[in-house]
Order: C-alpha cells, then structure tokens, then sequence
C-alpha cells in the first residue's frame, strides 16, 4: 500500500515538473502561508490597539476577552491556512493520504474555541477577584471558584461531543452507552463520586469558604482552608503542613467555624483569700465596673461577675464576658489587659489571689501527753 500511494506521488511530481503545474502549485501554496504570516501579522497588530484601548475602561471583562482570544486566535488562522494549502495539494495529486486534513482541522478549530472559552472565564474569574479586592469590597471567592469550576467543566464536556458528532461518532449512542454503563461506573467509583457531591454539598451548603478557620474533634481536622476542589479540600494546619480532606469526610462529621464567631469568650475564675471575705463585695462591684467601660468589652453581650462558691482554700469570683474582637491575637491581649486590672483591683483593696493552702495545727507538750493517756478523748 505504502508502496502504490509513493509510486502515486512520484508520478504526479513528474507530470508537474513536465509540464510546469509543479511551479503553479508551488507558488499556490506559498500565497497560502504568505496571507496567514500577513493575516497572523495584523491579528497581532488590532488586538494590540484594542488591549490598549481596554485598559482604558474601568471594566475587566474587555481585557478578559481580548487576552483570552489573543493565542487561540493566531492557531486557527494557522489551522485554517496550512489546511487550505493541503487542500490545494489534495485536489492536484488526488492523494489519499491527505483526506486526515478535514477532521484535524475540525478538531482543531474546536479545540481552540475550547481554549478560548477557558482562558475567558479564567481571566473573569480573577478580574471579579482583583476588582473587588481593589476596591475594598466583600468577595465570596468559594462561590466565584465554584461557578468557575462549573462553567469549564460544562465547556470542556460540550467540546468533547461536539468534536465527536463532527467526526462521525453517534452522540444518542454514546449517551445510551453511558446511561447502561452507569451503574457500572458508579459502583467502581462510589468513593469518587461521594467525594464530588460531598463537594458540591459543600459548594451549595456553605459551611465554611476559603480563608475560614475550620476544626472538627471526630477526625482531629483544624486549619485554614486553602482550596476547596471536587474531590478533596486543602487545609493548611496551624503548624503549616497541608492537609488533604476527601469531601465525602465532611458529610460525616460535625465541622466547627470559628472564623464566623461573633465574639470571643472571656471565661475565668478567681479566688481571693478567705482572710479578704470582708473586701469581696467592693472587688465583685469594681471589676464589673472596669468591664462595664472597657473599650473593648462588648456590652450588648453577657457580662457577669458574682461571688461564685466556697472554694477549698480560696472565695471564688466568676467573670464571664465577651471581647468585641474575634482576632485570636487581639483577643489574647485584651484578656491580658482584662486580667491584670483585675489583679490591680484586687491589690488595691490589699486583698491577695489566693492559691491552695494547707493549714498544719501544731498540738503543745500537755496535749499531746493527754492523748497519749486518754486516746478516747482524741
């Protein structure tokens, strides 16, 4: 076969040259690749002028289609071209060898919408970022990353059929194929697909976003969540190691965000002397005052400070009350502040904080003789 199609197309290269088509042929094709080099040439030149025009605008959506268009555009001129130029080469030598070229530049012109379509949401995606970001605005960057992710998923899937149909491939039987092999598939990746719904619950549900601090006591999962893909989630642990979740996990298990907490707790217990019972009164009355008027004690929420118990060597004080911050950091120093008037009030009535004791009763010589003589009494 190799044989007969070289014997074909040395023939016709002798005709050619016999006759003088092989220079028309030639100089056929070289216009070809002459008008893409051209065309390619001032693609370049408009979306240059037009990009910079776009930056002019206060919208990102102009830049957005003019980067994404700017590499798949330049390919499909080539595409289109150098296919046109085979097709010449076809219809002169009536080679059928180069039949391949309709469905390569099928495939290619599809995959290059593809690519394009890609790079446009993916730029759109980071302009609503860097816009809102610019500007001080509230950005949900789980949601603009899930829409994303949904957006090229939905393309890809629509390139790949239509590309399939232009090809000769029957769609409705490929569809029924996978309607019957379904079950199939879903048995052998049951843990694949839990993962993916696990996310998409995750997408639709909101329990947490990228950036929220997330912990769970069933599997010992704390950090900073970095990604939240469709099949696993990244946290960043506080020690900085990544940790990698299947999103099937959090259909299980109960998950704690601290970082949508409104307040921090501040929730402690003081003991003072037993020899201070007659100053605990005014000390109860000044810290509730000191909390009352610090800046940053949050007075909408419970605030209590009362006698609590009978300790076994200490009067207890309960002080329960809430930081306006949720800052970890802040919050640290505010209940350090918070503590150390305390201390102050305290030390101001000449009242001690108390700390466990033992009181040891020393019995004198008589005494101890008496128990000796008389150990009933004792």
């Amino acid at each position: 076969m190799e044989e007969e199609i070289f014997t074909d197309i040395s023939r016709q290269i002798s005709e050619w040259t016999g006759s003088g088509e092989m220079v028309a042929l030639t100089i056929q094709v070289f216009l070809v690749v002459l008008t893409v080099v051209i065309a390619n040439f001032f693609l370049r030149r408009i979306l240059n002028k037009l990009e910079s025009r776009s930056h002019k605008t206060r919208t990102y959506w102009d830049d957005a289609l003019i980067e994404a268009a700017r590499k798949p555009v330049t390919i499909v001129a080539w595409i289109v071209g150098l296919s046109f130029a085979v097709e010449i080469l076809q219809v002169e030598t009536e080679v059928t060898l180069l039949d391949f070229i309709g469905p390569v530049r099928i495939v290619g012109i599809v995959g290059c919408i593809t690519w394009f379509v890609v790079r446009f949401i993916n730029n759109v995606e980071k302009g609503i970022i860097a816009q809102k970001q610019a500007r001080n605005e509230p950005i949900d960057v789980t949601t603009v990353d899930a829409v994303g992710k949904l957006l090229r998923v939905s393309v890809l899937i629509t390139a790949v059929l239509v590309a399939m149909q232009s090809l000769g491939f029957s769609i409705s039987g490929l569809l029924a194929f996978g309607g019957i092999g379904g079950l199939a598939v879903s048995f052998a990746a049951k843990d694949l697909l839990a993962n993916f719904f696990g996310g998409l619950m995750i997408y639709l549900d909101r329990p947490f976003a990228v950036g929220d601090w997330i912990r769970s006591d069933d599997r010992q999962i704390e950090g900073t969540v970095e990604e939240i893909g469709w099949r696993l989630t990244r946290i960043r642990t506080f020690d900085k190691r990544p940790l990698y979740v299947p999103n099937g996990i959090f259909t299980q298990i109960a998950v704690e965000n601290p970082s949508r907490m409104t307040n921090r707790r501040i929730s402690e217990t003081i003991g003072v002397r037993y020899d201070d019972f007659a100053r605990v009164a005014a000390i109860i009355n000044d810290i509730k005052e000191m909390l009352r008027s610090h800046p940053e004690i949050d007075q909408d929420q419970t605030l209590i400070v009362n006698f609590l118990q009978y300790g076994p060597s200490s009067l207890d004080i309960m002080v329960y009350t809430f930081t306006r911050t949720t800052v970890w950091v802040t919050y640290h120093e505010v209940k350090q502040d918070v503590l150390l008037k305390i201390g102050e009030i305290i030390e101001g009535y000449g009242a001690e904080i108390a700390f466990p004791t033992q009181t040891l009763h020393l019995m004198s010589g008589e005494a101890q003789e008496e128990r000796r003589a008389d150990p009933a009494s004792a």
